[in-house]
């Protein structure tokens, strides 16, 4: 009896080990596609449901017996899962690209399929063990009431500053932003925003003195903005403001540049199922499949032509410079800077 009880015990706490492993990490949403019963791959992503469920629905079409359970989470808690929580999932996909280069390198990654790997420039991929599947501008958005007047429409960061540092009362508490500190596409953008140009600093005092809302995601800056809360949003994911539809808000991409993210996919090493995950990413890499990013999910698909069309877009690039920004006490001294910026007395 004794040793029924005994392993009774150990059976249940194995059950509880894997349930708080499976929750270790926060989760913003999740949602199962495809027949009830069908085995079914498991895709971690940052992107918003709605946003890639035209591309979901169409693998799922041409794969009728299959299933599709899809998580959200914010970026370093897609990160958290697979470093931390070792969580099974088949397919992850980032905007934080350095966080997705931090898990290939350190051993989290399988190699990708060769085939699908070489339809991509070799920018847009990562030994074998990371990829693009689209990319797409970071913007500024403004509400439709931000401006006095047309002359007013920022073109610059130099013009952006000059906007909010003269209109203190206009724009005091109504100035969105990523707050680096929580989100890891957030640090991402910043980090490479103060790497292109020391005008990132003078904007980050300017915002705190006008005591800056500081936001995990895109999506909640866009609807505060929408809602009235905000008037200016900086470094918008450009999808997530034309999922919008532009509703009470304009896009702009700044000429001074314009960040290019690129969205990364990889398949985790300790994937159920890697084989379906191989053939699912080489669906988003297809021609069709690009073609469904672009116009059914509004993601920009990889393409270099458009860098040539826009001069002023600047591809955040797969290489190791990315990994030096990850390094704690880089890192710390980075978010000590910004925060001395940021709070103002």
């Amino acid at each position: 009896m004794r040793h029924l009880v005994l392993a009774l015990v150990l059976v249940l706490s194995a059950i509880l080990s894997q349930a708080r492993v499976a929750a270790g990490f926060e989760i913003e949403d999740e949602r199962s596609f495809g027949p009830a019963g069908a085995p079914q791959l498991r895709l971690l992503s940052t992107t918003d449901i709605a946003i890639l469920q035209p591309v979901i629905t169409a693998w799922l079409q041409a794969n009728p017996d299959s299933g599709l359970h899809y998580v959200m989470a914010s970026s370093q808690e897609v990160y958290r899962a697979i470093a931390e929580d070792r969580a099974a999932f088949d397919v992850v996909i980032s905007s934080a690209m350095d966080l997705q280069m931090k898990l290939a390198n350190d051993g989290f990654a399988r190699p990708l399929p060769a085939e699908a790997m070489a339809s991509q420039p070799q920018w847009a991929r990562w030994r074998d063990l990371l990829v693009a599947v689209a990319q797409e501008p970071v913007v500024l958005i403004l509400a439709d009431g931000a401006l006095a007047s047309p002359a007013e429409a920022p073109r610059t960061r130099r013009d952006l500053i000059t906007l909010l540092r003269d209109n203190p009362d206009r724009f005091r508490g109504k100035v969105g932003s990523y707050d680096p500190a929580i989100s890891g596409a957030g640090y991402l953008f910043v980090a490479q925003d103060a790497r292109l140009s020391d005008t990132f600093w003078r904007l980050a005092e300017v915002m705190g003195r006008l005591d800056a809302r500081l936001y995990c995601c895109s999506s909640d800056m866009i609807n505060d903005l929408q809602a009235g809360r905000l008037l200016v949003g900086y470094n918008v994911l450009g999808s997530y403001a034309v999922a919008h539809g532009g509703k009470g808000f304009q896009i702009v991409e700044l000429e001074d540049f314009t960040l290019t993210l690129l969205r990364t996919a990889l398949i985790p090493q300790n994937a159920p199922d890697p084989d379906g995950a191989a053939a699912f990413l080489r669906f988003l890499l297809s021609a069709p499949g690009q073609d469904l990013i672009s116009e059914g999910a509004g993601l920009p698909s990889v393409e270099e032509a458009a860098f040539e069309r826009k001069p002023h877009l600047r591809p955040i690039r797969l290489d190791p410079g990315l990994l030096a920004n990850l390094d704690d006490v880089t890192r710390q001294r980075f978010l000590d800077e910004w925060r001395a910026a940021m709070v103002q007395p």
